[in-house]
């Protein structure tokens, strides 16, 4: 074998840390890049924050005009029903009850209970037999909501039956053995199985729809989260103006001591241009991330106009590759821009992605949205008889024949997947 060298000249894209850490700065929403400037300044002892007094940078569209809307309501929700149910339950508890024991087994069941109000303990954790949860189970009821204290959610309807609807006999043996065939609406088959009519099986479905699954839930107490969306877009004087809210980003000043710090030490000199590279490679990431979305938001605000005071279903058909060809960046660029932003309009708040819709073809040749497909089932399905729901396919029929949309049945299904909406067997109501 022979050894032999050879000259070759070939080109390569390496991967600094640099420019990876601006590709995931890119799509940063502003709260995480907050966070991530913050860490930088621990890091960097030639970065100094302050907090920021820069005015927002405002962006204008032409005049539109406003369409008519319904107030938006608020509701405060961050203050708790009840702060402590449990303490309360216990305390009518020690007033209804006079045997202690009757009290300390109370107690403890109460302290087991869930969110929900089921009691959520294992029977072999447990110090008392199942006669006696069976029997503090109902004295539970006497002081709580009717179905605190159940085990699961057959017997929580079942003890709400009891004290609600005692004279339907057939409704405790649905709860009892029938609830998953109910689910399914497999109506015939339960009474079949009940020795009922169809329409017996939806009186009592109707009775159950009243039952409350989950007797304790309004007591759940949890951290109320806010949403602080990355940009704002508002009605001023007849036009559309939107900006970035990332007022509130702590300036990045550079801390000049270190560069004016004599020293001959090369391990020092090399310490401190590392860590000034660093800055600078900071606030220009930054300012080009803060210059590509305000990019992108010309070009959606331009082609998304009618969403901007109708809503999702006058979205038109657009993605990503073009923006990217109207702005000249990368496709890969502009979904990591608009990746974890938020977008605050007149009509609501939306993830920034739900403005890139896909396209769905027309017979006759043009294209219409995605948004626009699932608004026209929606409302399709909402019109439907509901003792004869219509099909996947008969939607499709329909969707070709009056909109000239080709769409298939499993598409169809697929939307309706994502609406929310269940297949026409579980929509079917029976008389």
């Amino acid at each position: 074998m022979e050894l032999m060298m050879h000259q070759r000249q070939e080109l390569k894209l390496l991967m600094t840390a640099q420019l990876r850490q601006s590709i995931e700065l890119l799509q940063y929403s502003t709260n995480d890049l907050e966070q991530f400037i913050r860490e930088q300044e621990l890091e960097n002892p030639l970065i100094e924050l302050q907090d920021s007094t820069i005015s927002t940078q405002i962006e204008k569209l032409p005049s539109f005009h406003k369409s008519k809307r319904p107030a938006m309501k608020t509701t405060d929700i961050s203050t708790p029903i009840l702060e402590n149910f449990r303490d309360q339950t216990i305390q009518m508890v020690n007033l209804n009850f006079k045997d202690d024991y009757i009290k300390k087994l109370l107690t403890y069941m109460i302290h087991n209970l869930n969110d929900h109000g089921y009691l959520d303990i294992e029977e072999t954790d447990t110090v008392y037999s199942a006669e006696e949860i069976e029997r503090g189970v109902e004295l539970l009821q006497q002081i709580g909501p009717i179905g605190i204290g159940a085990r699961n959610i057959e017997e929580c309807l079942l003890l709400q039956c009891q004290y609600r609807y005692s004279e339907f006999p057939l409704l405790k043996e649905l709860i009892q053995f029938y609830l998953p065939l109910l689910a399914e609406k497999k109506w015939q088959v339960i009474a079949k199985n009940l020795k009922c009519s169809v329409a017996q099986v939806g009186q009592l479905n109707e009775l159950i729809l009243t039952l409350n699954p989950r007797p304790c839930s309004f007591i759940q107490i949890g951290n109320t989260e806010y949403l602080r969306p990355d940009i704002i877009v508002e009605e001023h004087q007849n036009e559309l103006i939107f900006y970035l809210n990332d007022h509130y980003l702590p300036n990045i000043k550079l801390n000049e001591n270190y560069l004016t710090v004599p020293t001959t030490n090369r391990a020092d000199k090399q310490y401190i241009n590392t860590h000034y590279k660093n800055y600078q490679w900071l606030i220009n990431s930054i300012e080009q991330r803060r210059n590509t979305i305000i990019k992108i938001m010309h070009v959606l605000m331009q082609k998304q106009l009618p969403f901007f005071s109708k809503g999702l279903s006058e979205l038109i058909p657009l993605t990503l590759k073009e923006v990217a060809d109207e702005i000249e960046m990368h496709e890969s660029t502009v979904s990591r821009a608009t990746s974890n932003k938020y977008i605050q309009t007149p009509i609501g708040t939306f993830e920034l992605k739900a403005l890139f819709t896909s396209k769905v073809a027309t017979n006759d040749g043009g294209n219409i949205s995605q948004e626009k497909v699932k608004t026209l089932l929606k409302q399709f399905i909402l019109k439907e008889d509901k003792y004869k729901p219509y099909s996947d396919q008969k939607i499709s029929e329909y969707f070709k024949t009056e909109h000239a949309i080709q769409i298939a049945r499993r598409t169809i299904s697929k939307y309706r997947d994502e609406l929310n909406i269940p297949s026409a067997s579980m929509r079917r109501k029976w008389k």
